[in-house]
């Protein structure tokens, strides 16, 4: 059984310690999620794995067997510009991924020039290899990752994408090579809500061990099986999902509180005692003696992380706040907005969600007076005071203290009940001790820059709120915090997000964004307006296709050089589905009450029938011109 071995890991970073020995195995099938409050080292712990970092000192503290392969999806890949999307995906160095990526490339030329001979030859040697390597399913894996992940421009270079498209390239890279370990760094950002539920079918189905650091609570909670808390040097660990981690947080935490009063009453006993100044103490008070030390010792061994806390007054709002008629935005002969109204009220909670590239940060920019629409008219109400928290932190001095960036902004500011609370205080509730105070921002983690930046918006006292994915590098205290502040902000919020959870618990009211100025309002939780237009979805998909393949009828009479080859394999294909299918219902039916292999099989099962059915209408609009 392949597993990795961690054994007295200490790592230290200027004056904090991140891991103080801490030791753990990750097996076959694990599912393990990361959790633990930004800047607690959870990057650094997946950067020492990966073999990008190392711990300190001398001594191997990771084992692994020498053909253990790990795959790293980190926060900052970076690719050479140069690179096309299906050269950057196929960077694995095993035969069957090579193989893979010459028969695409090869594809690809065939595509540009179907009459060129040399394109002809480069893919028949491309083909031959495929044979060799038997490397057939991992293409065909390889297309349904890419296709899920929304990755279709495989000529595109990489310089010629957006963040967020790199991300995705980045993840479909990890997930094709299969490596025995993942290593998954926020894996959830910059997927819309169809891909991360894709996303987590595949996960549960994969066949390696998972270790990923997420802030979706709900991901974490259908995909994991055990967690990893990382508090302050210490790894603790738990059995089960994230509810089941809750719950056993909670009572290791009161386990943890008791046992502290315990040792604390115990102290002051002996403490007496020690001061009585018994007389002629013998070698039989020795033990006692040790034991009042030892107690001292250990006084104080429950970290708490204090109480995250925003506590901030906000400005009165009048009834006029922000209003959109008829507006119209476009951009590159794409349309983002159509004839598009918002009202905006006090007191909303406006969740915006949808495809990625739909036109959702624009329309906060448009709110935010940063971007003007095309035509239309948008007015501002006089009393706003507006904060936007963008995806991209402002400029930061990386030379400058942490302190002295919030004074920029304010010396004291106004809690909800009328007192004054003072910079240095604000920053202890939110989870930078006083240490921290003046350490420059240039050493602070990402997650604790994003802390920052929300904390310096909120300093200002704002009555409406816009949020460009919060939801995105911030860890789960701040976000659960966050959540209560916006339940009981007397302004209006309104969140671009596709984080499930976050808009459950905050928004009730959405606009989906579908593409091409496409806007659905909705009512309601976002789980509830999945749930409701699951079925809706299907149909319109079905509605859509028909049309196209009536024309492709009509102007069709033959198949093109492509579609030749693909029905002369595509049969083979299905005979190799179907037994795949009926090989997965079998050790369904031999798994007995072991739940959790039932699980992986379904997820298996689930892909390869919806692979079968794709290749069977396949086959079915195939067979219409192969006799022409």
């Amino acid at each position: 059984m392949n597993e990795l071995k961690v054994n007295e890991l200490t790592k230290t970073y200027g004056e904090k310690t991140l891991f103080d020995h801490i030791s753990f195995h990750i097996h076959d099938k694990d599912r393990i999620g990361l959790i633990g409050t930004n800047g607690t080292g959870k990057t650094s712990l997946l950067n020492i794995l990966a073999g990008k970092d190392s711990g300190d000192g001398d001594i191997e503290s990771i084992q692994q067997a020498n053909d253990y392969q790990i795959g790293y999806l980190s926060q900052d890949q970076e690719f050479d510009p140069d690179l096309t999307v299906v050269e950057a995906v196929f960077q694995g160095d095993t035969p069957i991924i090579q193989a893979v990526k010459n028969y695409e490339l090869a594809l690809l030329a065939l595509a540009e020039d179907g009459l060129s001979e040399v394109a002809q030859k480069q893919y028949a040697q491309a083909e031959e290899r495929m044979n060799k390597e038997d490397a057939w399913t991992a293409d065909t894996d390889a297309k349904i990752i890419l296709q899920k992940l929304g990755i279709e421009t495989l000529h595109k270079k990489i310089g010629e994408l957006s963040g967020g498209q790199k991300k995705r390239v980045s993840l479909a890279q990890v997930l094709i090579e299969s490596p025995d370990l993942l290593l998954l760094d926020e894996p959830t950002n910059h997927l819309d809500y169809e891909a991360i539920s894709w996303l987590e079918s595949f996960l549960n189905g994969y066949r390696g061990a998972i270790l990923m650091v997420t802030h979706d609570r709900y991901f974490l909670d259908r995909v994991t099986n055990r967690i990893f808390e990382l508090s302050f040097g210490k790894l603790y660990e738990y059995k089960g999902n994230y509810e089941a981690y809750i719950i056993a947080k909670a009572e290791r935490e009161r386990v943890g509180v008791e046992q502290e009063e315990k040792r604390k009453q115990l102290y002051k006993q002996e403490l007496e005692w020690m001061r009585a100044g018994v007389k002629a103490r013998g070698t039989k008070q020795q033990a006692r003696q040790d034991r009042f030390h030892d107690l001292k010792e250990n006084l104080h061994q429950v970290n708490q992380k204090g109480q995250l806390e925003i506590d901030v007054a906000t400005q009165r709002l009048g009834k006029k706040v922000l209003e959109i008629k008829d507006g119209s935005y476009g951009i590159e002969h794409k349309t983002l907005l159509k004839e598009f109204d918002l009202l905006v009220q006090a007191k909303d909670r406006i969740g915006i969600t949808g495809k990625n590239g739909a036109g959702k940060s624009t329309l906060l920019n448009i709110l935010a007076g940063r971007l003007p629409l095309d035509s239309g008219m948008y007015s501002i109400g006089e009393t706003v005071n507006l904060a936007y928290y963008t995806q991209q932190n402002e400029a930061m001095d990386p030379n400058q203290r942490m302190i002295s960036y919030l004074q920029d902004a304010a010396e004291q500011v106004q809690r909800t009940d009328g007192t004054s609370i003072g910079v240095a205080e604000l920053l202890e509730r939110f989870l930078f001790p006083r240490f921290m105070h003046g350490t420059i921002i240039g050493k602070l983690s990402g997650g604790e820059k994003r802390r920052l930046y929300l904390l310096k918006l909120l300093i200002g006292q704002p009555n409406v709120l816009l949020l460009d994915e919060p939801t995105n590098d911030l860890d789960i205290d701040t976000l659960t915090i966050l959540e209560d502040y916006i339940q009981t902000f007397k302004g209006a919020v309104i969140a671009v997000s596709h984080d499930r959870y976050f808009l459950d618990k905050t928004m009730d009211k959405l606009l989906v964004f579908q593409g091409e100025g496409q806007i659905t309002t909705y009512f309601g939780s976002m789980s509830e307006y999945l749930t409701t237009n699951k079925e809706q979805s299907k149909k319109l998909v079905k509605t859509e296709t028909k049309p196209l393949k009536e024309t492709e009828k009509k102007a069709k009479t033959k198949l093109t050089y492509m579609e030749q080859k693909e029905w002369a394999s595509i049969e083979d294909d299905i005979a190799k589905l179907e037994e795949r299918s009926d090989q997965l219902t079998q050790e369904m039916n031999h798994q007995g009450d072991d739940f959790t292999k039932l699980q992986e099989l379904q997820s298996s099962l689930s892909i390869v029938e919806q692979e079968l059915e794709e290749k069977m209408e396949r086959w079915e609009y195939l067979s219409e011109f192969a006799e022409n």
